[in-house]
C-alpha cells in the first residue's frame, strides 16, 4: 500500500493570477490615459483685433507669355513690385510669395523678379509649375 504526500513541493508557478492582473492594469491604464488626453472643455473669450493672430496672406507675383508683371493680379512695373513689397514686408516681415512665370517668357525676366525677391530679403518663396503630361 502506498501513502500519498500532500506535503509535495510544487517545483512550478502558476502565472495565470499574475497575467489577468497585468491585463486589467493595462486596461485602466489605457483607459485613465485616454480619458485625460481630451482635456477640459472652456468657453475662450473672443480677441478684439484676430487679424494681427492670422497667417500672412500669400503674395502672388505672375509673368505672362509678353513678360508683363501682374502682382495679385494687378499690373505692376519692377519699380512699382519693389515698392509694394517694401510696403508688404515693413507690416509682415515674413509672409510667403509665389512666382509664377508662363512656359514662353523670357528667362531673364523670371531672373529679374527673383533677383529682386532676394534685393528685398524675401526668403518664402515658391515657383509653381504644372505637371507633366503623362505620356
Amino acid at each position: 500500500m502506498q501513502v500519498q504526500d500532500d506535503d509535495r513541493v510544487y517545483d512550478d508557478i502558476n502565472i495565470t493570477p499574475m497575467l489577468d492582473l497585468a491585463y486589467v492594469l493595462l486596461i485602466v491604464f489605457i483607459i485613465l490615459t485616454t480619458a485625460s488626453v481630451q482635456g477640459i472643455k472652456v468657453d475662450l473669450p473672443k480677441a478684439s483685433s484676430a487679424t494681427s493672430l492670422a497667417k500672412p496672406k500669400t503674395k502672388a507675383i505672375t509673368i505672362n507669355s509678353n513678360g508683363d508683371v501682374f502682382l495679385d493680379a494687378y499690373p505692376v512695373t519692377l519699380p512699382e513690385l519693389e515698392t509694394r513689397l517694401r510696403t508688404a514686408k515693413a507690416t509682415e516681415p515674413e509672409f510667403p510669395i509665389v512666382v509664377k512665370g508662363d512656359a514662353v517668357v523670357q528667362y531673364q525676366r523670371v531672373t529679374d523678379v527673383l533677383d529682386l525677391l532676394r534685393r528685398l530679403d524675401l526668403n518664402q518663396v515658391g515657383l509653381v509649375t504644372g505637371r507633366a503630361e503623362e505620356r
